[in-house]
């Protein structure tokens, strides 16, 4: 098993690069979109651009995706001592209407074909994707981990819809019509990630590059007016079916199997380990839609019992934090990560 740490576009840096090294990392994951909290900023039509949740505008990671940027980042990553796993996330810019089956469908799943087939030239093996409208949304934020360490978590649901212009946490188009995005059912937005997965898949097999999707986080049935697909474990196996494939594999994120409702996720781990790309090694207490994420020795759940499950199933893929409490000092984020890192690695050593 591999030790890895994923870092946004403003984080790759040498710094970022070095810290990963230095706490025991030998891979990394990267985010070439980055969230910025536009708090209370609106549209011309009134409409909110952010509520802190991490929003931001769509389409600032354009350039990065071409393969010369690719191999210089690559490089870059290499100098210090590391090697590029995975870039994780779509920007929205480039398939929103994809997910939202709008008028620019067919030409953004050439495009994203384009991007496959870039990060395949530039020898990255993995891409992470969350087919959702809402993204990763509905947290708040406190002091919920160990000693009062910052964190994220869920209370309650939340119903409010989200307006045009905007998927998966960011805006897309600054002057989209007042309104909000359609209620759709279940089975519709199965039906459009069906045509994403057989338009794609076939690409990426030829490219030599997996394609690995992320359960809902939160993992409810609906979020903000809105369908998700992989909120329940048995739900992974739908996506699987649809295009069986090396290339149609799981980024799984822990976390979120935890709070689910359905499901135990040592079970779930032993059925998945063979289909997994990377996993998101994070621990929280609770279940949607009340959970809030902590330390990864405090949580839920047992990650030792975890990384026996897959070691027993020859999992060698890579694990990373995803994201953890930050501690309350300088450099919280950074303490945070070395914490969670130099646990992780122990763990690894001692399994």
């Amino acid at each position: 098993m591999k030790l890895g740490l994923g870092l946004y576009q403003h984080m790759l840096t040498k710094e970022h690069f070095d810290f990963a090294k230095q706490c025991g990392c030998t891979h990394v994951v990267v985010h070439l979109v980055d969230y910025f909290n536009k708090g209370n900023q609106k549209n011309k039509n009134d409409q909110p651009l952010g509520d802190g949740d991490g929003w931001g505008l769509a389409g600032n990671s354009k350039k990065l995706w071409e393969v010369d940027e690719l191999l210089k980042l690559k490089m870059e990553i290499n100098n210090a001592g590391l090697e590029l796993e995975a870039i994780e996330n779509f920007d929205p810019a480039d398939w929103y209407d994809i997910l939202l089956d709008g008028p620019r469908k067919e030409s953004q799943i050439e495009e994203i074909k384009r991007l496959i087939r870039n990060v395949g030239q530039a020898g990255i093996p993995i891409i992470g994707y969350n087919f959702s409208l809402a993204g990763v949304c509905s947290r708040i934020s406190g002091p919920f981990a160990r000693g009062g360490a910052t964190s994220v978590g869920m209370d309650g649901v939340d119903d409010c819809p989200i307006p045009n212009g905007m998927v998966w946490n960011m805006v897309y188009d600054q002057d989209a019509p007042a309104g909000t995005v359609e209620n759709v059912s279940h089975e519709t937005l199965w039906q459009r990630l069906e045509y994403f997965l057989n338009e794609i898949i076939p690409v990426a097999e030829e490219a030599g590059v997996i394609l690995a999707a992320h359960p809902d986080d939160p993992p409810m049935p609906v979020v903000r007016n809105t369908p998700r697909l992989v909120y329940q474990p048995e739900m992974y196996s739908r996506l699987l079916n649809i295009k069986p494939s090396k290339s149609n594999a799981l980024e799984f994120c822990l976390g979120s199997i935890a709070e689910m409702t359905k499901g135990d996720v040592y079970e779930v781990t032993d059925l998945y380990a063979d289909q997994i790309a990377y996993i998101h090694f994070r621990n929280v207490k609770g279940k949607v839609p009340y959970y809030k994420e902590v330390f990864i020795d405090e949580g839920d759940i047992d990650m030792i019992r975890v990384l026996k499950i897959l070691k027993s199933k020859n999992f060698n893929g890579l694990l990373m934090p995803d994201h953890t409490p930050q501690m309350s000092c300088e450099g919280a984020w950074f303490a945070g990560m070395a914490y969670t890192l130099g646990y992780m690695k122990a763990a690894m050593m001692l399994v």
